[in-house]
C-alpha cells in the first residue's frame, strides 16, 4: 500500500463570494452548536472558538458554515467527549492527530487540536489568549487574531486555501498584530509567514504599512543567508503543504514524506487526558 494513498476524496464545491453579510443557520444546526458551547461554559473546560465565527469576530466577515470550529489540547480533548456522550452526543475521533466530531442530526462540530499534518499544534497559551465574544447568543470566546491567522498557514490545497483569509486578518487588523507571536507559533516555517505577507503585498499594495518594516528585515534576512549558504541536506517539506499534490515526490520520486515525521511527534486524542 502506498504510504500517502489514504486520502479522503474531496468533490470541488462552489465558494460563495465574501459578505459582511449574516447567513441564518438551521434550527438543528443552531441547536447543536449552542448546546455544545453551553457544555463548554457549564463544564469550564479550555477552549476556543476557531473557523466561521473567529474570522467574523476579527474581519467582520460572515461566511456560510456546516460546522462549528472549538479549538483545545490534545490533553484535554477526552474528558470534553466524554462529557458531550454523558450529554447524548454522538462522538467520534475521526483523525487522533488532530481532529474529533460531535454530531446529531445530520450536524457536527469539530474539536481540534493542531494541523492535519502534525506541524503545529494547540497549546494551552492558545486558550489563554483567546477573546471573550458572544457567539450564537452565548457568551463564550474566540481565537485571538494571532491564532487564527497561524491556524490558516497550512491551509494550501489545491481544493481549499486559506491566503485570503490571512490577508484579511491583516487588514482588518489594521497594524495590530503581535508579529512576534505569529513568528512563535510559525517557529522553523516562517516562510510560510513570509509567502502570506507578500501575497498582502500584492493584494493590498497602499496597505503595507501594515507589515511593519522590522518583519520584512528579518524574514528577507533570513532568505538571504540561506541563499548564501543553502542546506543542501535540507529535507523535502511538499507534504506539509498539499500531501496529494506532492505525492508523486514521496511515493515515485523517492523524497521524504517529513508530514509523516511531524504525525508521529505530535501528541494524539486519547494518548493523555486531563480532568
Amino acid at each position: 500500500m502506498k504510504a500517502m494513498a489514504n486520502r479522503a476524496s474531496k468533490a470541488q464545491t462552489e465558494v460563495a463570494p465574501t459578505s459582511s453579510v449574516p447567513n441564518s443557520l438551521p434550527p438543528d444546526q443552531q441547536g447543536l452548536f449552542q448546546e455544545v458551547l453551553a457544555s463548554f461554559e457549564t463544564s469550564g473546560r479550555p477552549y476556543a472558538v476557531a473557523g466561521a465565527f473567529a474570522l467574523q469576530k476579527h474581519t467582520g466577515i460572515f461566511r456560510s458554515t456546516k460546522d462549528l470550529d472549538i479549538f483545545l489540547c490534545a490533553e484535554s480533548a477526552s474528558a470534553v467527549l466524554e462529557d458531550l456522550k454523558r450529554q447524548g452526543f454522538h462522538c467520534e475521533v475521526c483523525d487522533p492527530v488532530w481532529l474529533a466530531k460531535v454530531h446529531r442530526d445530520g450536524y457536527f462540530v469539530d474539536l481540534i487540536t493542531g494541523m492535519s499534518n502534525g506541524v503545529i499544534s494547540v497549546d494551552k497559551t492558545w486558550i489563554e489568549r483567546a477573546q471573550p465574544a458572544t457567539v450564537l447568543g452565548v457568551p463564550s470566546r474566540v481565537l485571538g487574531a494571532e491564532e487564527l491567522l497561524a491556524s490558516k498557514l497550512f491551509v494550501t490545497r489545491r481544493e481549499r486555501f486559506d491566503g485570503a483569509d490571512i490577508a484579511h486578518i491583516i487588514y482588518a487588523t489594521r497594524a495590530e498584530l503581535d508579529w512576534n507571536r505569529i513568528l512563535q507559533i510559525a517557529g522553523e516555517h516562517w516562510e510560510l509567514v513570509l509567502w502570506n505577507l507578500i501575497l498582502f503585498r500584492y493584494v493590498y499594495p497602499a496597505q503595507i504599512r501594515f507589515i511593519p518594516q522590522w518583519l520584512w528585515e528579518d524574514l528577507l534576512g533570513r532568505i538571504a543567508e540561506q541563499d548564501h549558504a543553502p542546506n543542501v541536506s535540507a529535507k523535502f517539506r511538499g507534504s506539509l503543504v498539499d500531501d496529494a499534490m506532492f505525492a508523486i515526490d514521496v511515493e515515485e520520486w523517492g523524497l521524504e514524506n517529513v508530514q509523516s515525521e511531524y504525525q508521529k511527534r505530535t501528541t494524539k486524542i486519547g494518548e493523555t487526558s486531563t480532568s
